[in-house]
């Protein structure tokens, strides 16, 4: 065999050795790399600690209520009809708090109004009853209901102690919740968009 022959055989083997090499350290760089990478990525436990959530309402029909969990809590979206939102106003004199005034659950100025929300349809609202913590029942159905009055014009039930809540989470009088349901932070990226849990659009 040549010399020149030799030669060849020795360069296509180190060719081959630092082909591998390189693609084994490629790897190995890849394997580092992406869990590196996904720390950045807010963990579920961060999630769940307050990261915002994002809701797509374009499939929400009049009467319907959707819940997301935001901060471990379930948070209302409830598209009301043009009816009950315009039976908001009649209830004033029946309700604990009728303006969103107490400060127990501080409501945003945004939702410091008779519909207590952004836009008059859209109820954004969380589920966990002021009192002990329960989550009320829909009781959406105006009339004469068990536990409820003759004239019940249609809302939010805590079976656990009988309070009673509006299309608008505000708390009936005499009832044992102190408060009206929490309104959390949320803004509308779209029409059809809804971020709950911040209220500024960076």
């Amino acid at each position: 065999m040549s010399e020149a022959s030799v030669a060849t055989n020795v360069d296509n083997s180190r060719r081959t050795w630092l082909i591998t090499s390189a693609a084994m350290g490629g790897v190995g760089v890849a394997a580092v790399a992406v869990p590196f990478v996904s720390s950045f990525q807010p963990s579920e436990k961060a999630k769940a600690a307050g990261a915002a959530v994002q809701v797509d309402i374009s499939s929400l029909l009049p009467g319907e209520k959707r819940v997301v969990e935001w901060r471990g809590k379930p948070v209302w979206i409830m598209r009301r009809t043009p009816e009950q939102v315009q039976a908001l106003s009649k209830l004033e004199g029946e309700l604990a708090d009728p303006k969103s005034v107490r400060t127990a659950y501080p409501t945003p100025e945004y939702a410091q109004n008779t519909h207590r929300s952004i836009k008059p349809e859209i109820l954004v609202a969380v589920g966990i009853c002021t009192h002990l913590g329960c989550s009320p029942g829909d009781k959406f159905t105006p009339g004469a209901q068990p536990s409820l009055p003759d004239d019940w014009p249609g809302g939010f039930l805590c079976a656990c102690h009988g309070s009673t809540f509006d299309l608008a989470g505000r708390v009936f009088k005499n009832k044992p919740a102190p408060d009206n349901l929490e309104v959390p932070p949320h803004v509308y990226l779209s029409d059809t968009t809804l971020l709950v849990g911040e209220d500024k659009v960076a």
